[in-house]
């Protein structure tokens, strides 16, 4: 037996601009018909650079085969036909690299394990190799990342072929990357649902090999494809089952998507081929596709479709603090109050620890040093929950506020401006304690922070409403992320991150995409809470001498001083 780590130099790494359009196939899209080459400026794109695996080198043994055939999971380009190189012909055509991808820590930590020892390599005619992986996440045949924490061991049979070359005659179906370079072959795409009132739309990230134009890639993977399982429950797609793509290409004319369905299309009414031109228009702006319409046909004949309107995001309030005795929006030195709660606000004469406002700023749920929360609107405070032990509330864009006790995690609560109490079921069913909660702006998601055993997570679900509006139960638990700290605070930043304040000793903010990797870096010191916004730069965290920071760059700066509770809004 031998064993060793896969260190050995990479070979024929190179850069090259990848012009290539792959179009969408079920799982992850590689090949397709050649198309229409994108017109100067049609596409803000930039093209990218993607890294270049070489092939098998004459005289390998069976161990560099399999380093070769692992190295060669960074090379997409027609269908992975680098990565096909190493294998022998039968399993050259029944090997499936989109089944999905194990994202390992590095190359360095790969352990090889051969059954021929290396001075018996030259008679052999047959070997087994084990190769032992330092996973940390996976993609799955849809695109959809999970985190995926833990060594797996990979099992490879090798024969020697006619010519005496080896080749790989068993393998799993998928490929491997390592982390640094997953980023620079896949590229996370937010396919857009909506919600189940049909007001909003919801994100849903998958993972799709990286190419010059995604059109194909992502309308393929909306239109024949459904949600992730922990979203499903709170979202709904426009486009019915029996209804396809009818050709292997989206061609973009103009900021015009061109897109061919299959005939079942002409039966649909007028609201269905709006809502499917909404959805896909704003899954393709989102993927990055400069588009200005969707264009629907049938055997070349442009079906009738107009947009469905949605609801407006909220107007960007700034930064809320309640400062000297001040509440409102903090601008240089001034707050400038908010109409119909400040007044409510800065009349609680008891210490207030956080306060969270509503999209519309009618109003907003104040917790009390006594962790008792309160409704503050236009002339009247009302107590919504008096448990002992409650984290800090969230309110939702339904006007539904949601607290839940840190040793009672499923003990979650939602009340609107009415005051009576709405149990939601099924919430953290297996967690211990819970330290953080936040509804998303679109109010179809929940996050949070859990602990599980003696495991820290965040996680999200589903928020299932009835037809008024209410909250009634969440849907499966999806874990995104595990923390190494306690966690301060947790934030939306925008629709797709999520923004963690942790470790008291030495706080970090992590900036963790929901269903995809994440970064790290240092948070101010002292750092004692965080608040969310539309996009990362919005950031805020206030330190515990009041100090309030901005987001600049790779930085942190200053920007007041005196805040006694850094406020946040409904959905961030």
């Amino acid at each position: 037996m031998t064993d060793r780590r896969g260190t050995r130099v990479l070979r024929g790494i190179a850069l090259i601009v990848a012009a290539l359009l792959l179009p969408a196939c079920a799982g992850l899209p590689t090949s397709g018909d050649v198309t229409v080459g994108l017109v100067l400026g049609e596409s803000p794109q930039d093209v990218d650079f993607l890294p270049v695996a070489s092939g098998p080198i004459a005289g390998a043994g069976p161990e560099e085969i399999v380093e070769g055939f692992l190295e060669a999971g960074i090379t997409t380009s027609e269908n992975w036909a680098t990565a096909r190189e190493f294998l022998a012909p039968a399993l050259q055509r029944a090997w499936r690299p989109a089944a999905g991808v194990s994202i390992d820590v590095g190359t360095e930590t790969r352990v090889l394990t051969s059954s021929v020892p290396a001075d018996a390599v030259e008679e052999a005619e047959s070997a087994e190799v084990q190769v032992r992986l330092d996973l940390v996440a996976s993609v799955d045949e849809s695109g959809a990342y999970a985190e995926a924490l833990g060594p797996s061991p990979v099992k490879f049979s090798l024969e020697r072929t006619d010519d005496g070359e080896w080749r790989i005659t068993q393998a799993p179906d998928g490929i491997v990357i390592d982390q640094p370079r997953f980023s620079n072959v896949f590229e996370g795409y937010p396919l857009q649902y909506f919600d189940g009132e049909w007001s909003r739309l919801v994100p849903d990230v998958r993972w799709f090999p990286r190419r010059q134009s995604p059109a194909t890639t992502v309308t393929q993977a909306l239109i024949d494809g459904s949600p992730s399982a922990w979203l499903d429950p709170a979202v709904q797609t426009a486009f019915p089952a029996d209804v396809q793509l009818a050709q292997d290409a989206v061609l973009i004319t103009d900021q015009v998507a061109e897109v061919a369905l299959t005939r079942p299309a002409i039966g649909l009414d007028q609201l269905t081929l709006s809502r499917m031109r909404t959805q896909l228009q704003a899954t393709l702006k989102a993927a990055g596709v400069s588009v200005s319409q969707v264009r629907f046909s049938v055997d070349g004949r442009t079906l009738d479709a107009g947009v469905v309107e949605l609801v407006d995001a909220p107007p960007d309030v700034g930064t809320l603090v309640l400062q000297n005795g001040s509440f409102g929006r903090i601008v240089g030195d001034e707050v400038t109050a908010i109409p119909g709660i400040t007044q409510g606000i800065v009349a609680i004469d008891q210490p207030i620890v956080s306060i969270d406002v509503a999209t519309d700023d009618s109003q907003a749920a104040v917790q009390l040093a006594d962790n008792h929360v309160y409704l503050v609107s236009e002339g009247s405070v009302d107590e919504l929950d008096a448990r002992q032990g409650l984290i800090e509330p969230s309110m939702d864009p339904y006007g539904y506020t949601w607290t839940v006790p840190a040793g009672a995690p499923t003990a979650v609560h939602a009340r609107g401006s009415d005051v009576v109490e709405h149990p939601v079921a099924n919430a953290w069913p297996t967690a211990s304690a819970i330290s953080d909660l936040r509804v998303s702006a679109d109010g179809a998601r929940v996050a949070a922070v859990v602990t599980v055993g003696q495991q820290r997570w965040v996680v999200v679900a589903a928020v299932v409403r009835d037809p008024a509006g209410i909250p009634v139960e969440l849907g499966d638990v999806k874990q995104v992320t595990q923390l190494s700290a306690p966690a301060i605070g947790l934030a939306w930043l925008g629709s797709e991150r999520l923004g963690i304040l942790i470790d008291p000793q030495s706080p970090q903010v992590l900036t963790q995409m929901v269903g995809g990797p994440g970064t790290a870096e240092a948070a101010p010191e002292d750092a004692v809470s965080i608040a969310g916004a539309r996009t990362v730069g919005g950031l805020r965290v206030v330190g515990v001498g009041g100090q309030l920071f901005a987001h600049a760059g790779s930085a942190w700066r200053e920007i007041a001083a005196g805040i006694s509770v850094l406020a946040t809004r409904a959905g961030e």
